[in-house]
C-alpha cells in the first residue's frame, strides 16, 4: 500500500478518492514543468552571459578602429 506525506500526515493513495489522485498527478505535472523550465532559464541565462562576453570582445575599443572584429 503505497503511502504519501502531506503536511505531516500519511496517506494511503489506494484510498483517496479520484479527485484527490487527480490533483496529485496535477501537483507532479506542475512540478516537473517547473523543473524543466528552471533548467531551461538556466541554460537561456549562460547562453545570455557568453553572447555578452562575445558582444563586448567584438566592440571596437573607445578611440580605436571603427572595425568590428569577429
Amino acid at each position: 500500500m503505497p503511502t504519501i506525506k502531506i503536511d505531516n500526515k500519511e496517506y494511503d493513495l489506494d484510498t483517496l478518492s479520484n479527485e484527490c489522485k487527480a490533483q496529485l498527478a496535477s501537483i507532479q505535472f506542475v512540478d516537473s514543468e517547473l523543473s524543466r523550465l528552471q533548467a531551461k532559464a538556466a541554460a537561456l541565462q549562460t547562453a545570455r552571459l557568453a553572447y555578452s562576453k562575445a558582444l563586448q570582445a567584438a566592440l571596437p575599443a573607445i578611440g580605436g578602429s571603427d572595425t568590428i572584429k569577429l
